[in-house]
């Protein structure tokens, strides 16, 4: 594979993870049900304030990640991000009725592959078309 297409590839992997995140977390300030209520229905303690700390933390890494700055450092709180969401929303599908593995395994997909991008970023890093690669 040529080195361009590499660091190419590496760009376009960074675009949608990072471009994914950072609008994911600006949604949570600004969109209620993607926000507080959605951290309510989860059951998750002081959902106002978690749902802006964690769409804090989506958009600055987020925005990290699609310049290419600090990316692998990061990657690594949007990876604690995301296990958390498939722990929460996604595994809990398995013992609901009606529902079960095909249902969440299709629920649960673009948190799959974030995951994978994620692990991805943190072991290969940023590629040449980033700001950490001139640093």
């Amino acid at each position: 594979m040529k080195e361009g297409a590499t660091n190419s590839s590496i760009f376009l992997i960074r675009l949608a993870v990072g471009l994914i995140f950072f609008t994911q977390g600006i949604l949570k300030f600004t969109d209620p049900k993607m926000g507080v209520e959605r951290f309510t229905r989860i059951g998750f303690p002081h959902p106002y304030f978690t749902a802006h700390f964690v769409g804090t933390f989506e958009i600055v890494c987020g925005a990290l990640v699609l310049i290419g700055l600090l990316t692998r450092l990061a990657a690594i709180p949007l990876l604690i991000i995301i296990f958390t969401a498939i722990a929460t929303t996604k595994i809990p599908e398995l013992f609901h009725a009606n529902q079960g593995f095909w249902f969440m395994v299709s629920d649960a997909r673009t948190d799959f592959a974030m995951l994978c991008c994620l692990i991805f970023l943190i072991a290969s890093g940023p590629g040449r078309l980033s700001l950490d690669w001139k640093r």
